[in-house]
């Protein structure tokens, strides 16, 4: 359960320690082109929440992964990551997959062998397909609900029963159907290089679904506590697109603490919090202490009396 990315790591060499690390590049829209910038360098450049790039990056890593306290997950940038995940597969891999496919069968209406391999990829695809759309239809609005500090009819536990249907089995046996009937004599390379793609689809589908599992599940739980418990939430749109760290900064920062001092507050270097205090005045235009400070309080992100230096 040990971290083994942080965020001072130079994000080029963790990429060259493993190449899934580009697939999670992707999902959070980041691009190459990295040069010799670390992970966090990386991640405020391209207005990344870190916190949740390492835990991706460490879960895919290592399934046993769990984020330490010191993360401050951000659940929005978590949920546009799964999306783009789910995009990737329906819109790009699968799409893509099937055609190979059809050229590795010599597909013909003649081959009733590679007419039900393909059509039991579709019915596999499209089973897929109407999960992710369940999610995206079900799963999201409720999260961005609950972001802003709404609770309607419960749906987690439904995506939990959504990764224990049979798509896992199905998979499977496509690939057995392949493996043993698929009569590929004149395009061996070409079918074995599907079957490849297949194997490595289910690897990376498993991380996905273990990933909602085990760290998107037990977020959205702490986010119904929070609602539960009265905890008020701060709108995205009253908050000009701040990250939570970014509201962590700024009420460390009212509170006339130091960067040094919001640094070790929040387990993070003081180059970081320097980079967000930039990101912050870029995104609110406000750039004095005092403003940020009336900007919290309108905001109810602190309570006046926290507050130093200001008379009653």
């Amino acid at each position: 359960m040990r971290e083994k990315y942080i965020r001072e790591d130079k994000l080029y060499d963790v990429i060259k320690s493993d190449y899934r690390i580009l697939q999670v590049l992707a999902r959070f829209s980041l691009p190459l082109g990295v040069g010799d910038k670390t992970i966090e360098e990386v991640c405020n450049e391209h207005e990344v929440d870190c916190d949740t790039f390492l835990a991706v990056a460490n879960f895919n890593s290592d399934k046993s992964f769990r984020p330490p306290l010191t993360y401050r997950i951000s659940v929005k940038t978590l949920c546009t990551y799964l999306q783009n995940a789910h995009l990737y597969y329906i819109d790009f891999l699968l799409p893509f997959i099937r055609r190979k496919l059809i050229e590795a069968l010599g597909f013909s209406a003649n081959n009733d062998i590679s007419i039900l391999i393909i059509k039991f990829y579709d019915e596999y695809c499209a089973e897929l397909r109407n999960h992710m759309e369940r999610e995206n239809k079900d799963i999201f609005p409720y999260v961005d609900n609950l972001l802003i500090g709404k609770k309607n009819r419960s749906v987690i536990l439904e995506m939990s029963v959504l990764h224990h249907s049979p798509l896992e089995m199905k998979l499977s046996e496509l690939k057995n159907i392949i493996i043993k009937y698929s009569d590929s004599t004149n395009a061996n390379n070409l079918m074995n290089s599907v079957l490849y793609d297949i194997f490595l689809f289910e690897e990376d589908l498993k991380t996905h679904c273990d990933l909602e599992r085990d760290i998107f599940v037990p977020e959205i739980k702490k986010l119904e506590a929070r609602i539960k418990s009265g905890i008020r939430f701060v709108d995205d749109e009253i908050s000009q697109g701040l990250t939570e760290r970014e509201m962590d900064v700024i009420i460390n920062l009212v509170k006339g603490m130091s960067n040094k001092e919001i640094a070790e507050r929040l387990g993070i270097s003081t180059y970081t919090v320097a980079t967000h205090r930039r990101n912050i005045s870029k995104k609110l235009d406000i750039h004095s202490p005092s403003g940020l400070t009336i900007y919290a309080i309108i905001n109810k992100l602190v309570d006046i009396k926290d507050i130093k230096n200001i008379k009653l």
